[in-house]
């Protein structure tokens, strides 16, 4: 969902070779995996890490659809794994292996997108919403028209994350429309006002943090993780939580069907799920987690920061998205590919 996208790279979880026992494939989003966590890891179990990132959901989907990826655990958002699991691209998690499964957070313990957590464990959660500099823009941060209808002071500098899912949802919930909607008069709304936004657009990139940090991007379409790591670099960023409605979600650790590293994966999985493990994450990322416990192993700025914690006035302007059928996804494909042009 808080994602970064950087060069994909290997990052190898640094061990003592005579220790090693092992070694892990992670494909995981850009900027999104804390490397002490990994550390920390490493020294607990011997097990070398290899992480490597993607910028989008369609992409880890792609090559790890395509097989021979040598990758044994992925990080898709929830809507993201219904698909996974329809393809045969997921293994069911044998809960008798993983001993912290009680850990995770009653509310994220049985979810609509992967029923008894039967193939992945909680990453990370948040939202989508939108990044502006007060600086150069002193308006209302809480709507979508932020980057559809751009007021005059923004024009030619709105940045908008590349995630399919995220901007077309976003735009059908600014014209009054659903998620996953087929409606033709509402999908025709949707390409209109999409495709007269795009010349008022700076870029289409994923590199948001370290531009909205230094000015660079005045106002994007952008993660609340992100946002707040930006905001703490540059108190003039703030996030707006678009009041005709913004995405959330949840990414999730999944195993892979045709992993290698087996072992090594659960002992992962198990891991990521003790509280002070799973507050690594959050502290690094900046997003909420589904592990109970974690938040005392978290800094007051995470427990209070607008970014994480939904103003109540916000709050119910948020939805899940779910999977969308082939259909609608075919429809929302063949506009993206135009305004991508």
């Amino acid at each position: 969902m808080r994602k970064i996208l950087i060069a994909t790279t290997a990052i190898m979880a640094s061990s003592v070779a005579a220790m090693a026992e092992g070694t892990l494939n992670l494909y995981n989003w850009g900027n999104y995996t804390n490397p002490e966590l990994l550390e920390k890891f490493t020294k607990e179990t011997g097990i070398d890490v290899t992480v490597t990132d993607y910028d989008s959901n369609t992409t880890a989907l792609a090559k790890v659809e395509a097989g021979g990826s040598g990758f044994d655990l992925v990080v898709p958002s929830h809507n993201y794994i219904p698909i996974y699991v329809g393809k045969g691209l997921l293994a069911e998690l044998d809960h008798s292996r993983l001993s912290n499964i009680g850990n995770i957070a009653d509310e994220w313990a049985d979810v609509p997108w992967d029923p008894n957590r039967a193939h992945s464990i909680p990453w990370q959660w948040g939202s989508t919403g939108i990044a502006v500099n007060t600086k150069a823009y002193s308006g209302d941060p809480h709507t979508s028209d932020i980057f559809l209808d751009p007021p005059e002071e923004l024009v030619g500098k709105v940045n908008v994350v590349p995630e399919m899912s995220d901007v077309m949802a976003m735009a059908i919930f600014n014209v009054g429309g659903e998620a996953c909607t087929e409606d033709l008069e509402v999908l025709r709304k949707v390409r209109d006002k999409l495709m007269a936004a795009k010349p008022s657009w700076l870029s289409m990139d994923y590199g948001t943090t370290d531009k909205l940090s230094s000015g660079d991007y005045v106002a994007s379409v952008n993660w609340n993780g992100s946002t707040m790591r930006a905001r703490i670099n540059n108190p003039d960023v703030v996030y707006g939580y678009p009041k005709e409605g913004y995405p959330l979600f949840m990414d999730s650790v999944a195993l892979l069907a045709d992993a290698n590293n087996v072992d090594e994966a659960y002992q992962f999985l198990d891991f990521i799920m003790v509280p002070e493990n799973a507050a690594m994450i959050s502290n690094f990322a900046r997003y909420a987690n589904g592990i109970a416990g974690s938040e005392p192993f978290m800094p007051d700025e995470m427990k209070t920061a607008p970014e994480i914690v939904t103003p109540a006035e916000h709050a119910d302007a948020g939805r899940f998205l779910p999977t969308c059928p082939p259909s609608a996804t075919e429809l929302y494909t063949s506009i993206w590919t135009e305004l991508l042009k």
